[in-house]
Parts: C-alpha cells; structure tokens; sequence
C-alpha cells in the first residue's frame, strides 16, 4: 500500500501546507482519502501531486475539526460518487472553551446536511472494505482529556466535555502488520495503539500515523508518551501537523529512526 501527505503544516517542494491534514491512500486497488483539510488546498495539491480526486472510492473524516473536515464541500464538489464516513457522533457542535470565552472549532456549519446522501455515519467497529477498518475509541474517561484541552460539545444549548468519541483510527490489517491512521490522537496515542491491537489480536502494530496533539504539551508530558509508545512495541510513528516541531524533536529523541516527520508530499510505502 501507498500513502501519500496531501497536506500537513510543513510544505515541502513547492507545495503548500496549512494547519490541517488531509492524506490519499493507495490499498488493494481502490484509493481512499482521510480527511480534506482546513479549506480547497488539498485539492490543489491532490494536482500538483498527479493524484485524481475523481477516482477516490472512500473518504472517511477523522473527527468533527475544521482543520480536516472545512475541504469536504470542495470534494463533493469533484468527487460524486464516494461515500464519505464519520463516527455516528460527529455533528456540528465542537468548540474551544475557557472560562466564559468560547470558539468554535468543529464541521463547518451546514455541511452534514447539504451532502446527507453521501455521507455514512457508523458505529463500532466497521469494515469499509476487506482489510481495511475503522476503529472507534474504547478508552473509558476520555472526557478527561476534554477537560485538559479546554474542548467541549454542545449538545441541547449545554456544555458538555468532549469524550472525542466522534473521533476514529482508519486501520489497514496488512500482510506485514497493522496500520494505523488517526489524525489528531486526541484520545491519546498510546491508547490509540492498544485499542486497535485488542480489535485485532495477535496482529503486529506496524506504524501509527497522525498528528499526536502535543503542540501545546510540557516536555515531561511528550518523553512519557514516547515511552508509552515503546511499551506498545510498535514499529514506527509518522507524526505532524498538530504535534508540532518541539514535540517532535523529543519524540526524535526518545525514539530515533522509528520517529518520522510527516510533511506535505512525503510518500509513505508498506
């Protein structure tokens, strides 16, 4: 299989980035796309990149954030037949909130219902396609990381903590081992590992690929995570956009060669 960076925060060879993430992905003769971006760049770079939106089959969003989901009107505009996958939770109601100071941060407002034909809500663990997989979190008290990173819901006019559980792992279950996309993490990475591991047991976790949300972390908080990771016994981890260069550099650290820094362009092989 193939994947390819179609957009990340680091533009690379005259490509453009932005803050968002948006990745096409070659698996067994069908092509997917997870995610779209902050706006209709990916689809600029999907050109300069040789890539046809035209000929995705699948797009699945990661979860209900501007910065991956703001370029799906520009893809249904292009693409007019694939369907478009989202966690049953994912509506129009996600916000950055401190004390009385709110900011919303989720699916731009409108879309859901302009293009409910083609788009798919799951539960569960759901198959897509023979190999490939999306993975709910199954991780009790994530709404504790809602807490800490001042995100919430608004559901019913109230305030509820974000238990991110319109987020979801994209998983391809290879001949080598599993592959796992999840664009942001904010379930926390590690968790994200064992999640995926308990739906496949005695699968190989081959690489983990994402944003990790560490852009805003303290240093002790990104080395214990590292450690989490080893511990998984995972192979690899292509991480950008939201974990930022900081972060990044002590993931490096911490775990030599199986860090990889993800930017716009990179072609990733299994």
């Amino acid at each position: 299989m193939k994947a390819i960076v179609v957009v990340d925060n680091i533009e690379a060879d005259g490509i453009k980035g932005e803050w968002g993430l948006c990745i096409y992905i070659e698996y067994n003769g069908k092509k997917i796309l997870l995610d779209t971006g902050a706006s209709g760049l990916f689809a600029k770079n999907a050109k300069k990149l040789g890539l046809s939106l035209d000929d995705i089959s699948y797009a699945v969003l990661s979860h209900a954030h501007y910065d991956h989901s703001d370029g799906m009107r520009e893809f249904f505009k292009i693409n007019r037949k694939a369907e478009f996958y989202l966690r049953e939770d994912c509506q129009e109601n996600c916000y950055a909130k401190k004390w009385m100071f709110s900011r919303y941060i989720g699916i731009g407002k409108g879309i859901l219902e302009e293009n409910k034909e083609r788009i798919k809500y799951v539960s569960g663990d759901f198959t897509i396609m023979d190999g490939v997989s999306l993975i709910p979190h199954k991780t009790k008290g994530l709404s504790q990381i809602g807490r800490r990173e001042g995100m919430y819901r608004k559901e019913k006019g109230k305030w509820v903590l974000d238990d991110f559980s319109h987020e979801q792992s994209l998983v391809f279950d290879t001949p080598k081992g599993l592959i796992i996309f999840n664009s942001c993490s904010h379930g926390g990475a590690g968790n994200i590992i064992r999640e995926v591991m308990r739906s496949f047991p005695g699968k190989r976790a081959l690489a983990l690929i994402g944003g990790f949300h560490l852009y805003n972390k303290p240093e002790i908080f990104v080395r214990e995570l590292a450690g989490e990771i080893k511990r998984t016994g995972i192979d690899t981890i292509y991480t950008g956009h939201c974990t930022g260069e900081k972060a990044f550099r002590i993931l490096k650290e911490e775990l030599g060669e199986r860090a990889v820094r993800l930017k716009t362009g990179l072609v990733m092989e299994f």
